[in-house]
């Protein structure tokens, strides 16, 4: 694929054979971000599992120190005693049947859905639309409580929901180039150690065997591990 002049002068500006420290990285990022857009920083995983067997699956949440920036539109499915405050806590919609009907119908005008226990049967008629874009409600991922109100405020907050994809590898934003060097270092070194921290009870040898972050469009930067990637 023919690289753009935009991406090349981006490449020139570090060695996309090295491997860089979070704040240098960081710097390299910001330095090299070219859309007339606020960019969004992002962070990718190569990871040492095989996600063909479960015990090597990764999946899990985490809130970053200052948020991703971005506005998440939440849809909160629940009962009628529930609605007022699901939308208080900053869901832009909240129902029941109803709402799962226009769901099913193909309104996806969101970013997130929670649903409360209860209401799962009813949601079940959505999972067509739900499902392929990973927005079904799930246990695991906190998504499915009777505590709507606090998991709306975490994902309206920035919560962040991760997985490995089939070639074991983990895509997450880290914030917005806005942000600054200081606050996207710090955010960077949450989402590093939260996938220290997942890594899966099955998985033998490298684990963290390359981590590049990027701003939107812009050039991959190799970020140095200092000897984790043998954990």
């Amino acid at each position: 694929m023919k690289t753009s002049k935009a991406l090349r002068a981006g490449y020139e500006k570090f060695d996309r054979e090295k491997a860089y420290s979070i704040k240098d990285a960081v710097k390299f990022m910001i330095d090299t971000a070219r859309t007339k857009f606020d960019a969004t920083a992002e962070v990718h995983f190569n990871l040492g599992i095989d996600p063909r067997h479960a015990d090597q699956q990764i999946r899990s949440t985490t809130t970053l120190p200052h948020g991703t920036g971005k506005n998440v539109r939440v849809v909160a499915i629940c009962g009628d005693d529930k609605e007022k405050a699901a939308k208080a806590a900053g869901a832009v919609a909240a129902g029941g049947a109803e709402l799962v009907e226009k769901i099913a119908k193909g309104w996806t005008d969101f970013d997130a859905v929670v649903a409360t226990p209860d209401m799962m049967k009813t949601l079940a008629k959505a999972a067509r639309v739900l499902g392929p874009k990973g927005m079904m409600p799930n246990p695991k991922t906190g998504t499915v409580t009777p505590d709507i109100e606090k998991i709306i405020k975490e994902i309206a907050g920035g919560r962040i929901e991760f997985r490995n994809d089939k070639f074991g590898i983990v895509h997450m934003v880290f914030g917005k180039v806005s942000f600054g060097a200081d606050k996207l270092a710090e955010n960077l070194e949450a989402t590093i150690n939260t996938i220290k921290n997942a890594k899966p009870s099955g998985q033998k040898g490298v684990y963290m065997k390359k981590v590049t972050i990027n701003a939107t469009m812009g050039p991959g930067i190799m970020i140095d591990l200092g000897g984790d990637e043998e954990q």
